[in-house]
């Protein structure tokens, strides 16, 4: 099967519709946030241990930091190691995004018996593009039958009867069951040996990747210096982990009536990106990059562009509180 395009592969333009500029009375760039919010609206790229559970990590990291609210993007199983986003307070909100991004993960599978490199990469080939899954009996989701996208498997390296390939892959994609029925295809039989997280969306392990320790020591150190640099270094704001996201930006006078839930209007873009369907779920951001909702358009990308009224997306999660932006919209007192 060809290779796919994973959705951190696809390449997007941003279009303007309109020419606006931002009154920067009101929000801010999302790395400039005062520290406390700073902390409420970020994101850490944690690397998970082999051990724990992936709710175990968090509820630690939750102590660590002192917070009510945090969320993982993805559970890992308690052996596997690798990425695990974490969400700090209203960044649980975006979660769902992650969850729809794609990962990509290095894997050890042990093959029954040796077999020829060529039938191994023959074999491997033939598991790109769309499979049929039926998640494992100890897998905490309904055991029926789905489809998922594998955007590319390559092999690395084979010593005896190890492999090692690299797998992008659709988020829910089970690599235990998918080592199991290369192991089928291949006629030899196979089991999961190994597995690591090396991706889980826009976030990578070049990306400020940090472990419990890590976090653990900069927070302590923050707490007795007070310097905001030594928090910056491993929390990020939420919205790196929407940059795979098709992105609309809205005016300043649009964003309080999305934070309220109404839907986004052709009217209040300024710009849009390329390659955007209908239905498809996007992220709205101000001019300022902050990330105001979650929605699924109405409309394609050039069509958006063209039309000057009528609805353009449906709000399905709003990100942003409410009152950071005036209240502009018609109806407001």
């Amino acid at each position: 099967m060809p290779r796919l395009s994973a959705p951190w592969e696809i390449k997007r333009q941003l279009l303007i519709k309109a020419e606006e500029e931002t009154d920067y009375t009101y929000g801010c760039k999302p790395e400039d946030r005062p520290i406390n919010d700073y902390i409420r609206f970020g994101i850490i790229n944690l690397d998970k241990p082999a051990g724990p559970s992936s709710h175990e990590v968090t509820a630690w990291l939750k102590r660590i930091l002192d917070i009510k609210e945090a969320g993982h993007g993805g559970t890992l199983d308690p052996k596997v190691t690798g990425i695990l986003p974490i969400g700090l307070l209203e960044a649980t909100k975006i979660i769902q995004a992650l969850l729809i991004s794609g990962k990509e993960y290095i894997c050890v599978t042990r093959l029954h018996k040796q077999t020829p490199e060529n039938k191994i990469k023959q074999v491997l080939q033939e598991f790109q593009g769309l499979i049929y899954q039926r998640p494992p009996l100890r897998s905490s989701v309904k055991r029926q039958l789905r489809t998922r996208k594998i955007y590319y498997i390559d092999l690395l390296e084979i010593q005896e009867k190890d492999i090692l390939f690299k797998v992008g892959c659709e988020a829910g994609t089970y690599i235990r069951k998918l080592s199991h029925d290369i192991g089928e295809a291949l006629g030899c039989g196979a089991h999961m040996q190994e597995l690591r997280r090396t991706r889980a969306g826009p976030l990578t392990e070049s990306d400020n990747l940090v472990t419990l320790h890590d976090v653990s020591y900069y927070w302590a150190e923050w707490q007795q210096k007070q310097d905001e640099s030594l928090l910056r270094q491993f929390i990020k704001p939420m919205e790196k982990a929407l940059e795979l996201l098709p992105k609309i930006v809205i005016r300043d006078s649009a964003v309080d009536a999305i934070c309220h839930g109404a839907n986004l209007a052709t009217p209040g873009i300024t710009a849009i990106e390329t390659g955007i369907n209908t239905n498809d779920t996007v992220a709205i951001f101000t001019q300022k990059n902050e990330a105001v909702a979650l929605a699924k358009t109405l409309k394609p990308t050039q069509e958006l562009l063209k039309v000057s009224h009528g609805l353009a997306a449906k709000t399905q999660r709003v990100l942003m509180p409410r009152g950071v932006y005036p209240k502009l919209w018609r109806g407001s007192k």
